[in-house]
């Protein structure tokens, strides 16, 4: 058996090495898990960036890569505590966008300004237990090749964005978009897609 399935298959062993990885009731990895750890596990290929204002609660148990020539600009917030984030190349995540995995982004995508993306969900059924104490639930997001999310978007778990889609400023995704759509709104919808028959922008789904 791994050293990954020892640890897994024993509570009492994984609640030891949780706590030498992550202070008790944080999200962010130890110094020592940032500084020395966590190069042994991730990748980053060659020009890729991580500006220094982001915020990297990145842990070796999931995955974290980054692509060539990809960026992630200040202020951001990566998190792959609960599923591996995975960014491909010459893929640009701007300013203030918050990524908690488990999420797959593609190659030549643009994420703008203030963009959430979160595979992860809080259960709330149990109204006898504080919603912080119950379990949470994720679903993968993927962001196919060669899109553009636009400022301020919410993408929900569980939803894909096919390949090159635009979503519009302020938008909050809660379902899969096909590929070659633009989409806007709360709840968002497509409003034009590319008839590959017309060779041109149409409006509607």
């Amino acid at each position: 058996m791994s050293v990954a399935k020892t640890i897994k298959s024993n509570p009492a062993l994984k609640k030891i090495v949780h706590r030498m990885l992550i202070p008790k009731g944080g999200a962010r990895p130890r110094l020592w898990v940032r500084l020395f750890l966590n190069r042994f596990f991730h990748t980053r290929k060659s020009g890729s960036s991580v500006a220094w204002r982001t915020r990297m609660d990145v842990l070796p148990f999931n995955k974290f890569e980054l692509g060539l020539n990809s960026a992630i600009e200040d202020f951001c917030t990566v998190n792959n505590g609960v599923g591996d984030v995975i960014i491909g190349d010459n893929s640009l995540v701007g300013m203030g966008n918050v990524i908690i995995g488990p999420v797959t982004i593609g190659n030549n995508v643009i994420l703008a300004q203030n963009v959430v993306a979160s595979g992860l969900n809080h259960e709330y059924k149990d109204p006898e237990i504080p919603i912080r104490f119950q379990d949470v639930t994720t679903a993968p997001i993927t962001i196919e090749d060669d899109c553009w999310i636009a400022a301020n978007v919410v993408l929900t778990a569980g939803i894909t964005i096919g390949k090159h889609c635009v979503i519009a400023a302020g938008s909050v995704v809660t379902k899969s978009i096909p590929p070659y759509s633009v989409a806007v709104g709360n709840p968002a919808k497509v409003i034009k897609r590319y008839d590959s028959s017309l060779g041109e922008w149409v409006r509607g789904e």
